[in-house]
């Protein structure tokens, strides 16, 4: 049965002569941090299951600086200013108070933060002992039962003045006479601050907020060039913001920071996230985008319109306009090895390691953050989704997705899409040998790369040289870039229903 709590009476929650911050009126600003990977926010932060719950404990991978400037009146002397309408997921060890009407002369005191918030079971142990007054449904009729409450385990035990003791299990309205002190309502700030200056006073109230986050996604559509190796790509981005701070932001100036920004450890905690409210998922036409500046090490987003972040929702924003025909080159990889070994403290001398074959030709989209080709902003690190049309019945068909990291203007993007079907590889070990007197190894790899499309391909061959990092290409059917000091590509060009066979031997030293 549904249970309704009645407050009776005035309720007073602020002497006459308490400062209130609450009704004035007040503008906003969020700064907000991201700590998310790329693509690893699950569903459920931003999308409730059918039940309406989160039912696995997550932390929300951000946080936010909150400032909010609002006019309050002061007299001279000590004031009690109680603000309300934080977040409830407030790092209360991070607020700050300051007049900008006269901030030589008005100082704070104390400070307190009250969350000793108003619940049914609050009021029920506050009201131990004392008389409550319960309405109970039977039938096409209401039973009002009055008398002091002696406990709440296992429903409610009564004494009414006539000294008879019921238990009521099932109920309807719990009528309390008045709001016990102690329990507010909103999670509230409470500042004793010492003034000079009496009247209205503009003040600026700072504080750090857990439970908000950012990221950005990235939609690519990718458009075959002339040939099977180049294309061009139309660039999408936009930003998501959650927002489970238990507090809504009205017409707020917005900042976004990019970077990996330093943080004091923290023990390593989860809570678990209870009944969530509605979410709504907002895209909104872009009249006044994102300006991007560099901010310290770090790269600052600002919209340049207000914002509206309700508790609980996720928001989403452009972050610039799509950057149309961006050319771009597709690259086939093919890694013979398929993992990639970790470096020893010694020569890896085992024949039989890493000899296994991967016949996975990988799938690569490569291009410039090039102001000159519509980019050119840094790209704040996200998830690439990749799609293509299909000319066909005209509709856009998913081809592929990856993560960026944070990505400078002028460098180069690069997204993995998948594997080919069509161009397979091959890697085998054709000879092997060791001296461990002489401390010297020889070994000789062949490769080959079939190509089963009907247009030529441009394949990358990459080969860690594994075993030990002294070595030296002793032979080779191709000719070889060394891209570090254990790494060699072979670029090679199959024609089609053609094949491509390389082979190298390498003699390493220690």
């Amino acid at each position: 049965m549904r249970q309704h709590v009645l407050f009776c009476g005035c309720l007073s929650l602020v002497a006459t002569s308490t400062a209130l911050a609450a009704d004035a009126k007040q503008s906003t600003a969020l700064t907000i941090y991201s700590t998310a990977r790329p693509g690893a926010i699950p569903p459920e932060v931003y999308k409730p299951n059918p039940s309406g719950r989160i039912v696995q404990p997550i932390t929300l991978p951000g946080y936010a600086m909150v400032k909010q400037e609002r006019s309050l009146a002061l007299t001279p002397g000590r004031n009690t200013v109680r603000f309300t309408d934080v977040a409830s997921e407030i790092e209360p060890t991070t607020v700050s108070f300051v007049s900008l009407t006269d901030p030589q002369a008005t100082r704070v005191l104390e400070q307190n933060y009250e969350f000793d918030l108003v619940s049914t079971a609050k009021l029920m142990e506050k009201f131990l002992d004392r008389e409550i007054t319960l309405e109970q449904g039977l039938g096409d009729r209401v039973e009002t039962f009055t008398g002091t409450l002696l406990s709440t385990s296992g429903g409610l035990v009564l004494k009414g003045s006539d000294g008879a003791v019921r238990v009521i299990n099932g109920y309807s309205n719990v009528r309390f006479p008045e709001l016990p002190s102690g329990l507010i309502t909103k999670p509230t700030l409470v500042w004793g601050v010492l003034t000079e200056k009496g009247g209205e006073h503009q003040v600026r109230v700072t504080y750090e907020t857990k439970a908000m986050t950012w990221w950005s996604d990235y939609n690519i559509v990718f458009e075959e060039g002339q040939d099977a190796n180049s294309g061009v790509l139309d660039v999408a981005a936009w930003v998501s913001i959650v927002n489970q701070s238990g507090a809504t932001y009205n017409d707020a100036k917005l900042k976004l920071i990019a970077g990996d920004v330093q943080r004091a450890p923290e023990p390593e905690m989860y809570r678990q996230v209870g009944a969530m409210a509605k979410r709504a998922m907002v895209a909104e036409a872009m009249d006044m985008g994102f300006e991007e500046k560099a901010f310290f090490e770090y790269h600052l987003y600002t919209l340049q319109r207000p914002t509206t972040l309700p508790d609980n929702s996720t928001k989403q924003l452009e972050l610039f306009p799509a950057a149309r025909d961006v050319p771009c080159e597709k690259v086939l990889v093919y890694y013979g090895l398929g993992t990639k070994y970790p470096i020893y403290g010694g020569p890896m001398t085992d024949r039989n390691f890493g000899v296994q074959s991967n016949p996975k030709v990988d799938i690569y989209l490569r291009f410039k953050n090039k102001k000159e080709i519509g980019l050119g902003m840094p790209l704040p690190s996200g998830r690439i989704r990749v799609s293509k049309l299909d000319p066909a019945d005209q509709t856009l068909e998913f081809i592929g997705e990856d993560t960026i990291d944070h990505t400078a203007k002028d460098e180069e993007v690069l997204i993995k899409l998948g594997s080919a079907f069509d161009v397979v590889g091959e890697r085998k070990q054709t000879d092997f040998a060791v001296d461990t007197s002489r401390k010297t190894m020889d070994e000789s790899v062949e490769i080959k790369v079939r190509n089963h499309k009907e247009e030529k391909v441009k394949v990358i061959i990459k080969e860690n040289l594994y075993r030990w990092a002294t070595w030296t290409i002793t032979k080779k059917t191709h000719e070889f870039e060394k891209i570090d000091a254990r790494t060699i590509h072979f670029p090679v060009e199959i024609e089609k229903d053609g094949e491509v066979t390389v082979r190298y031997s390498v003699h390493y030293t220690w």
